[in-house]
């Protein structure tokens, strides 16, 4: 294969998947070095990648739907047709990746080999259709071996979203008119979910936030949550309040919605991070936070915060239960029993033990 001059990335969402490509980034940054390096990706996660230094361009495809998507879509493939690519590598597999990359024309044209869509792919990945025991950016990283790039390691290519400055400056601003100072220890609380198999009951998350609130006169809590969950973390703050004497009850703050691009660099700031398998879990993985991960229908091995060694995390789950994995189409117990059943003593006993050990 010649040498390619410009290489399109093609990942439209989710957050974490986003996230789960920026080793790949680095590595073909480190593979081709003089290469325009582009990625295209939807709306709601290209803050991943904004920032990203490895990257020359990002393009981001608006969601739309019926024949507006459509026109809009096709004049899209004619912009990435008139870029030329060399290579068009597609980490989604979804019809409107797979389209897009067709649609740009570019000689060499690799992406998973789907059913009824790995025609649109000058050369094609396997991709088993059931869930392995193996990392997400292991099962990407397959897209690469055709390009001659080695396997990937956590040290060498982590996973990574540099902070956004303005985004700092906004969360620091908002973390003084909260009280707290640089003396405080942070620890972070994502209540929210994208589905009922990864959200954790609201006194659960209640519990941790009160016992770590108590634990220690330094701690200030941050709940924080998706946008179309602020419920939830008002639920949470409210309960974690309601177990805490007068005096500490300050230390749950309540600090509003944050930007994917102000939780990078709140939890930068943090000690601490505490949450379910999510986007925003990956998110914090780009920094070298301690880590709490809850674990419920989806499993480590498969999506670990992909980051080195020394920067400690800590998974916590439920052993034993024969319907986990799955693919979180339908509860087969009908009481989502795989995070249900996880004890905010575990989730405690976890925190407790990396801030014991953690940054202060």
């Amino acid at each position: 294969m010649l040498t390619p001059k410009r290489i399109l990335i093609v990942r439209l969402r989710q957050i974490g998947d986003v996230v789960f490509t920026t080793p790949a980034v680095r590595a073909l940054r480190r593979r081709f070095p003089d290469a325009h390096l582009t990625y295209l990706v939807e709306p709601a996660a290209s803050p991943v990648v904004a920032t990203n230094l490895h990257l020359n361009e990002v393009i981001v495809a608006p969601r739309s739907r019926g024949l507006r998507a459509l026109r809009q879509d096709l004049a899209l493939g004619r912009q990435l047709r008139n870029a030329r690519y060399d290579i068009v590598l597609d980490f989604h597999g979804g019809p409107r990746a797979s389209l897009l990359t067709w649609l740009s024309g570019a000689p060499v044209r690799i992406g998973y080999d789907v059913a009824g869509r790995g025609w649109m792919y000058t050369r094609r990945v396997h991709r088993p259709r059931e869930l392995r025991r193996r990392h997400s950016v292991d099962n990407q990283w397959d897209l690469l071996e055709p390009l001659g790039i080695e396997r990937p390691t956590p040290e060498q290519d982590p996973v990574e979203m540099p902070v956004d400055r303005a985004a700092a400056d906004a969360v620091e601003r908002r973390l003084a008119a909260a009280g707290v100072s640089r003396d405080d220890r942070l620890v972070v609380l994502h209540v929210s979910a994208g589905n009922p198999f990864r959200r954790w009951p609201t006194e659960s998350f209640g519990e941790v936030a009160a016992a770590l609130a108590a634990g220690d006169s330094r701690n200030r809590i941050v709940v924080t949550s998706g946008p179309s969950e602020t419920g939830a973390a008002t639920g949470v703050i409210a309960d974690a309040r309601d177990r805490l004497q007068a005096a500490e009850r300050g230390r749950i703050l309540d600090c509003g919605e944050f930007s994917l691009a102000e939780l990078r660099a709140l939890v930068e700031r943090a000690v601490l991070y505490i949450g379910g398998d999510s986007g925003p879990m990956h998110i914090a993985a780009t920094s070298s936070v301690s880590m709490v991960s809850l674990y419920g229908p989806t499993l480590p091995v498969r999506s670990a915060p992909w980051r080195s060694a020394r920067s400690r995390s800590v998974a916590v789950e439920v052993s034993g239960l024969e319907c986990r994995p799955c693919d979180q189409r339908r509860c087969a117990p009908g009481d989502y029993r795989c995070l249900g059943r996880i004890a905010p003593k575990q989730v405690i006993d976890a925190a407790s033990g990396l801030l014991s050990g953690g940054r202060h």
